[in-house]
This record gives C-alpha cells, sequence and structure tokens, in this order.
C-alpha cells in the first residue's frame, strides 16, 4: 500500500480527523514536536531490555507485531500532524536532507561504517 498512498492523502485524512474533533487548537508545534518524541519513545519502550532474539520473534508475533506497528504508526501520524500544522513539505524536506547526508557521508568513505561525518 506504501505504493499507493500519497503523502498529501495522508496529511488531508489527518487534517479531516483533527477538524472532525476540534483539536485544531491542541495542534501548536510546541505540542507536536514533543508528542513525536514521546510517541518514538513509546515505539523504543517496546524494544527496551530485549536480546535480539526476543525483537526478532516479537516482530513474528501477530498480536505483538501489530502493537509495535501502532506505535510506529503514531509516530508517523504525529510528524504528520506537525508537518501539516507548519506546513512543511514532507517530500521535499526527505528529498532534501537525503542529498545532504549523501553529501555528509559519501559511499567510498561511509560505506560499512557507522561512524559519524566527522570521523569519517
Amino acid at each position: 500500500m506504501d505504493s499507493e498512498v500519497y503523502i498529501s492523502f495522508l496529511k488531508k485524512k489527518l487534517l479531516c480527523f483533527r477538524d472532525d474533533r476540534n483539536w485544531s487548537q491542541f495542534h501548536k508545534p510546541k505540542d507536536l514536536a514533543m508528542a513525536v518524541s514521546i510517541e518514538a519513545n513509546e515505539l523504543l519502550e517496546r524494544f527496551l531490555w530485549k536480546s535480539e532474539e526476543e525483537i526478532s520473534a516479537e516482530l513474528q508475533d501477530p498480536e505483538k507485531r501489530q502493537k509495535i506497528v501502532e506505535e510506529l504508526a503514531d509516530v508517523f501520524i504525529t510528524a504528520i500532524n506537525f508537518a501539516n500544522a507548519t506546513d512543511i513539505d514532507i517530500s521535499s524536506a526527505v528529498s532534501e536532507k537525503i542529498e545532504k547526508n549523501a553529501a555528509k557521508y559519501p559511499v567510498e568513505k561511509a560505506s560499512g561504517t557507522a561512524k559519524k561525518y566527522d570521523e569519517l
């Protein structure tokens, strides 16, 4: 479905969801930025103190996998809500950031290493 749904569709769908509930009063950049972090940490919590084997098993378990899927969805929903509140074009922002990262992490220096760009 990723290949079939445009970001603009999701942005509009979330605006309608927000507006139907009169939540625009709560969708302020500061609050949404904090909410992105909170939602990301809820996703992270699903992996806390677990070995790679335990994580792999959870990803294979339909119920546990669904909880992970929902946490990831919350991260994206909140990030899209932030983009809506700040009038950020997500596709442009991501494309531009990929270009910047490509310059900071050239393949010939960064391939196979987790070093930060200033250590390459």
